[in-house]
């Protein structure tokens, strides 16, 4: 005998009877699993179609701006927003002048010798220059003191112009802004 001859001999085979059961038991299964499955299909179309059964509950209520008639309440504590300040105005001393660099007191809104608001003079910041970068797909890559930006046709340079055109002359890259200025890619 080989081996394959000597597997057939142990595994014994069905009795008729047992062959009827383990059939009943497949049919069995099979209807189980196709009446869950088609439970699975049709439950959301049942919940869709029955929404009153499966919605949250909404406490229904006049649809005015009316305020209910509740009756009214005793105050017991009043804010201190609400109170009314019947002391005279007093007029509070400066506070003392602070040395320091880094709170000290601007002039701004003072009256001077002349009994006219002085406005406080303050230089504007520089004009940033800036330079550019690289230009691709209608934007264009510029550099200045504070960092790089990608700008295109009426975004805001940081020389507070816009940018109005980015043409292409001789080969090379040009921005031209609002106020004519021209800056070319190097």
């Amino acid at each position: 005998m080989t081996k394959f001859e000597d597997d057939d001999e142990r595994i014994a085979p069905l009795k008729p009877r047992e062959k009827r059961q383990a059939l009943m038991l497949d049919r069995v299964l099979t209807v189980v699993g196709l009446t869950l499955a088609g439970a699975a299909a049709f439950f959301p179309w049942y919940v869709f179609f029955n929404e009153d059964k499966f919605g949250i509950d909404v406490a229904q209520s006049d649809r005015s701006r009316d305020l209910p008639d509740w009756p009214a309440r005793n105050v017991f504590s009043v804010s201190p927003l609400a109170m009314v300040n019947k002391n005279e105005v007093e007029n509070k001393p400066e506070l003392p002048f602070d040395p320091l660099t880094t709170a000290t007191v601007s002039n701004v809104g003072k009256e001077s010798d002349r009994g006219a608001m002085v406005p406080e003079d303050q230089p504007f910041p520089a004009v940033s220059g800036f330079k550019l970068l690289h230009v691709a797909n209608g934007r264009a890559l510029i550099e200045d003191s504070s960092g790089m930006y990608v700008v295109r046709v009426g975004s805001i340079l940081p020389d507070e112009s816009h940018l109005a055109t980015l043409e292409e002359r001789d080969g090379k890259w040009v921005i031209v802004t609002s106020r004519g200025q021209i800056y070319q890619n190097k």
